[in-house]
């Protein structure tokens, strides 16, 4: 055992978890980065972590400032509690088209939260675009530019990079993630493909997003209308993102992005949110790419609880046409509670 400094002491260093569903149908090893236990819930804590300790450094971010960000949630959680540690105030900007849970929790944590109009990035009131120019005229306040700032794929550098070749032994064939900075992907790419330049990195996209078509073809083109998924999918090439040493790319439908977060919760016991299961979905096709006996690792990215009034509500499931493909628990003969059994 051993103690760590505070919120920010506590990121990273997440366990690999084998996930055997999948792992024994493919004849590979297929592992999750579990993300979802760092201490904010997500993989964004390492960005948040790092975005802040490096505008302190760098004496840009000073004692009761103002850390403001344009977030589709995760990294806007993560600011929250690194502010809260260290006595900053956390405005977030974020579009109107996510989970009700994520503006509940971000409050809850003290973040000033602002919803603005879903709109394309090319727009000047696009929720990244609002964040700069509402960090530019508050005083002591940074933008912490999360899609732009290289921060972020540094972190992954300097961390999750380096803990994936560590728990692996070395013995990794391939890194399968979606992307919505960049920061995650790139950054453990480049990590990895330092120790060797054969491990194959695998880009995951959803509906919606143009990234699958730049790294198959060179051209920013987007890939279908939309997706249930929040955080990952986009439309340029972010400076995280730029000459990230990605060797191909996959496209995931929603069906299948669902289908595999059931089964993350059904066989693995794992309750995780819909970038979990695109990025396992996308592990398995890579997997049987490979053959057998080859090692994968993804990326379990936050947990399930900001999704349950969509990805785990039946209804909500059922009007996007998705239902059929969450399936069924196993059905079992109810229980029935005898009084005596009652205090």
């Amino acid at each position: 055992m051993s103690i760590v400094d505070g919120f920010s002491g506590a990121v990273g260093n997440t366990p690999l978890i084998r996930l055997r569903g999948v792992s024994e149908e493919t004849g590979c090893e297929i592992l999750g980065k579990a993300e979802f236990m760092n201490p904010g819930g997500s993989v964004k804590d390492r960005a948040a972590r790092a975005i802040v300790t490096v505008a302190e450094q760098r004496g840009e971010l000073r004692p009761r400032g103002t850390v403001v960000e344009g977030t589709a949630g995760n990294t806007g959680i993560g600011l929250a509690h690194v502010c809260n540690a260290r006595g900053y105030r956390c405005v977030i900007v974020m579009p109107d088209n996510q989970s009700p849970e994520k503006y509940q929790l971000l409050q809850t944590l003290g973040a000033e939260v602002h919803k603005v109009p879903t709109v394309p990035y090319s727009n000047p009131n696009q929720y990244q675009k609002v964040a700069q120019r509402l960090a530019a005229a508050l005083p002591n306040a940074i933008w912490a530019n999360q899609f732009d700032n290289t921060v972020n794929r540094q972190a992954h550098v300097q961390t999750t990079g380096p803990e994936i070749w560590a728990q692996t032994n070395g013995r990794v064939d391939a890194f399968v993630a979606s992307s919505g900075t960049g920061g995650t992907l790139a950054g453990v790419s480049d990590y990895l493909k330092s120790r060797r330049r054969a491990i194959r990195c695998v880009l995951v996209d959803p509906p919606g997003s143009s990234l699958f078509e730049y790294f198959r073809n060179g051209t920013l083109k987007s890939t279908g209308t939309g997706s249930i998924t929040e955080g990952i999918g986009i439309g340029r090439i972010t400076a995280n993102m730029k000459d990230a040493p990605i060797d191909d790319a996959i496209h995931v439908e929603d069906a299948d992005t669902v289908r595999f977060v059931y089964r993350l919760l059904r066989e693995e016991g794992l309750f995780l949110g819909s970038t979990s299961g695109i990025n396992v979905a996308a592990a398995v096709r890579v997997a049987l790419e490979l053959g057998r006996g080859h090692t994968i690792v993804t990326v379990l990215c936050d947990g399930g609880a900001k999704y349950q009034s969509r990805l785990f509500n039946r209804d909500w499931l059922e009007q996007k046409g998705l239902a059929p493909h969450a399936g069924h628990p196993e059905p079992r003969t109810p229980i029935t509670l005898d009084k005596a059994l009652v205090a």
